[in-house]
Formats: C-alpha cells, sequence, structure tokens
C-alpha cells in the first residue's frame, strides 16, 4: 500500500520539479537576454517575472479544473503548459513573444502549486502526510539544483566549444532543454488514481471513492473505509450549503494560507533565486564562478530541504517555521551588515545559510500546511488563496528588484528581508496552529471552521 502511496506522490510530485526548473532556469540567461535585447531595468525585471504573472493568474484560477475536472487532469494539464513554455522560450526571437511563452509556463506553475500539494494531502495517511506533500517541495528544490547545473554545464560547454553566436543560442538551450523533464512528468500522470476525496466530496461518486480509499487506507477493513467515506460526505454536506470560500467560518485558515505565502516571499527567497549569479557577482566573482557558486545554492537547498522533510512530522510545522525563522534573521542581518561594510567574503556564506533557513522552515511547510487547513470541499479554493499570495508578491518582488538594488544599497535591500523574517517569528510563536499528525476532518474542528 505505502508503496503505491509513495509512488504516486512523487509522481504528482514532479510538477513541483518541473516548477522549480522553470522558475530558475531563467538566472543563468538573465544577463544575456538585457544585454541582447538592449533592455532597461524595468522591462527587464518585466521580462523575468513574465513567468510570475502567469503563476499569479494560475494559482488564483488553479482551483477551478482542479475542482472541476478533477485533480488527475488537472496535473496531466500542467505538463502541457511546461512542454509548450519550454520550447516556445527557446525559440523566441523578441521580448514579447519571449514573455508570452514565460508567461504560459507561469501559468502551469501557478496550477501546480494548487493540484499537486492538494492532491498528495488527500491520499496521504495523517501520520506520514508530511513527509509525502513535502515531495512537492523537495521536487522544487531539486529541479532548482537542476537548472542551475544545467545552466552551468551549458555555458561551460558552449565557452568551450567557442560556438559561433554563442550568446544568442547558449541561452535557448538552457531554456529549452526543460521540454524532456515536462515529456517524462506528463507520461507518469497517465498511471496517477483520482483523489478518492474529490470523488466522494465534489463528484458525488462514492463507489469510485471506496476503491481508491480501499488502497491508500492502513488496515482498510470495509468498516474503516465506509467510515471514512462517509466522514468524507459528512464534511462535503456540512460546507456545500455554505457556498463562497470568502465567509466568516473559513476566516481562520484564510488569514492563515495568506500570512505563511506573505512571508514567504518577503523574506527575499525569489529575489535571492532569480538573481544568484548576478548577485555573487556584485561581491567580486567573475562570471563563470558566480554560475558555479549558484550550483551550491541548490546543493544547499537539496541536503536541508531533506532535513525540513525528515523533521516535518516529528517536531512539527510550526516548530520548523521558528527555527527558519531565526536563520533567516541571522543570515539575512549579517548579509547587510556584510554589504554595508563592503565584508564582501561574508556575503556566500551568509546566502548559503540564509539557503538552508529557508529549507528547513518555509521551504518545507507551505505547501504541505496550506493543503492541510481548508475543509475537504473548500481545500482547492483554499490552496488557490494561497498560491495566489504566494505567486503575486513573488511577480512584484522580481519586478522590482533590478529597480531596487539601482537605487537602494544592497544592504538596505537585505534589512528589509530581515525586518520581514522578524514579523513571521513573532507570527508563528503567537498564532500559528500545529498541525503535525492530525486527521484533514479534525484539523477543521479545531479551527473552528465547523459550528
Amino acid at each position: 500500500m505505502m508503496h503505491r502511496i509513495i509512488f504516486w506522490s512523487v509522481t504528482a510530485s514532479l510538477a513541483g520539479f518541473l516548477f522549480g526548473f522553470d522558475t530558475v532556469v531563467i538566472s543563468g540567461a538573465e544577463k544575456t537576454i538585457q544585454s541582447l535585447w538592449g533592455l532597461q531595468d524595468f522591462y527587464h525585471g518585466l521580462a523575468l517575472s513574465a513567468a510570475l504573472w502567469g503563476t499569479v493568474l494560475g494559482s488564483m484560477l488553479g482551483f477551478w479544473p482542479t475542482d472541476r475536472f478533477g485533480r488527475k487532469k488537472t496535473l496531466l494539464s500542467v505538463g502541457v503548459l511546461y512542454l509548450v513554455s519550454a520550447i516556445w522560450s527557446a525559440l523566441a526571437n523578441d521580448p514579447i513573444s519571449f514573455m508570452i511563452a514565460r508567461w504560459i509556463g507561469g501559468v502551469g506553475v501557478g496550477i501546480s502549486t494548487v493540484a499537486a500539494p492538494l492532491y498528495i494531502s488527500e491520499i496521504s495517511p495523517p501520520n506520514n502526510r508530511g513527509k509525502l506533500a513535502g515531495m512537492f517541495q523537495f521536487n522544487i528544490v531539486f529541479g532548482i539544483l537542476m537548472a542551475f547545473l544545467s545552466n552551468a554545464l551549458i555555458a561551460r560547454w558552449f565557452a568551450a566549444s567557442q560556438v559561433e553566436l554563442q550568446d544568442d543560442v547558449a541561452w535557448r538551450w538552457m531554456l529549452g532543454v526543460e521540454a524532456i523533464p515536462a515529456l517524462i512528468y506528463s507520461f507518469f500522470c497517465f498511471g496517477l488514481p483520482e483523489s478518492p476525496r474529490w470523488l466522494i466530496a465534489r463528484k458525488g461518486d462514492r463507489e469510485a471513492g471506496i476503491a481508491v480509499l480501499k488502497q491508500i487506507v492502513p488496515d482498510g477493513s470495509p468498516g474503516k473505509v465506509e467510515a471514512l467515506a462517509d466522514e468524507i460526505e459528512i464534511g462535503a454536506q456540512q460546507t456545500v450549503a455554505s457556498g463562497s470560500i470568502w465567509q466568516g467560518k473559513l476566516k481562520v485558515p484564510l488569514m492563515l494560507a495568506f500570512l505563511i505565502a506573505f512571508f514567504n516571499q518577503l523574506s527575499g527567497i525569489n529575489a535571492v533565486l532569480y538573481f544568484a549569479p548576478r548577485i555573487f557577482e556584485m561581491t567580486g566573482l567573475g562570471e563563470e564562478a558566480a554560475l558555479l557558486r549558484s550550483v551550491g545554492i541548490g546543493v544547499t537547498n537539496l541536503i536541508f530541504t531533506f532535513v525540513g522533510l525528515a523533521l516535518i512530522d516529528r517536531l512539527g510545522r510550526r516548530t520548523l517555521i521558528v527555527i527558519g525563522s531565526l536563520g533567516y534573521i541571522g543570515s539575512l542581518g549579517l548579509c547587510s551588515l556584510a554589504f554595508a561594510t563592503e565584508n564582501y567574503s561574508v556575503v556566500p556564506p551568509c546566502i548559503f545559510a540564509f539557503i538552508a533557513a529557508h529549507a528547513v522552515g518555509q521551504g518545507a511547510v507551505i505547501w504541505v500546511f496550506i493543503s492541510e487547513i481548508f475543509p475537504n470541499r473548500y481545500r482547492a479554493g483554499g490552496q488557490a488563496v494561497g498560491s495566489f499570495t504566494h505567486w503575486f508578491f513573488a511577480a512584484a518582488l522580481t519586478l522590482c528588484f533590478p529597480t531596487m538594488v539601482a537605487v537602494m544599497p544592497a544592504s538596505a535591500v537585505f534589512a528589509i528581508f530581515c525586518g520581514m523574517m522578524i514579523l513571521q517569528l513573532i507570527w508563528a510563536i503567537v498564532f500559528m496552529p500545529e498541525t503535525k499528525g492530525v486527521p484533514l476532518e479534525e484539523i477543521e474542528r479545531q479551527l473552528g471552521i465547523h459550528e
């Protein structure tokens, strides 16, 4: 049974690999694109954030196909969007075409952040839900590492081969290579079963839902499976009469989803990932050394994601956010001080410590936590609220970051991020509930969702 659940969870979480790869692969091409098309800072930020604005739309609307057509079909459609975006981006000959192609991939990213964690949480046993849903985050950081590594290898190969017009060719390969994992992911999606909670609560197909539950419920006796199906149906009946997600009973999970996503991006994580080579070049490293140092970010992210996933069902979600917040505050504070005092040798270790703090804290927790705190019938909509918030601020930050570093000292930028993480620490200690090991239907009661 667990082998089946793990395989299905890994398959769904491969959407996270494409998410991570697509989000960061642009970092190796951003300076070439700016030079190639002569983009000013604002338009350069717009070109780089095009995918993120697509992600904003995908995350905002991702609940609709996820609820209307089912989790499985939605996950499959994500692979198609990634495939189209990768090929089109690689062939783009002007900024507008490039931004449209990246925007399409961003829509896929946004939908995946709704559908994949939601699907995994709905097929996972409560005691292992954190680890299994956390596979989405693991694949995000694995995709990030592969994007950094792929960029470095492609850049080195073109530099060594002295290909004519290499600046106009290398970046196209960096972006186009994503088509390969997109095809693999789409193929594996055909083997996924539909979510039993969607089948019962949304489609009203109890028989099909029970057939899937029998494959995922530990010691799945007919009585236990029937009891869980009854609980899912009752929960659906209690929420269906209330209509929209924007209602008083859901104000607590809505606020929790908004705040965890808001703080995630106000740490500056996407700015660091998108502009890692540029940040390292600001410390005096050459372009190739900066690309290779960016691979170190991917390795650090991957290693500490393992740590976060190993601890999420032991220490709990809130504890990891507290630990991560302390790491953020220390690393960002030291980074700000290093830029202020021009002690640039301190910056790379601080950036690596920042990535480690993110991987253990927000990175491991955010998608798991948001997927847990909403009732079955509102889970897709709640996931969309959290994802929309996450990607709106990610897009806004990426759009503004080139201008921010042009008009503000880097020390001030990192100090702002540090201040936001102090606020996150206070929020986590005072307001964030613990969902470790609690059945999804019980979390509803603990948050006061049912009257």
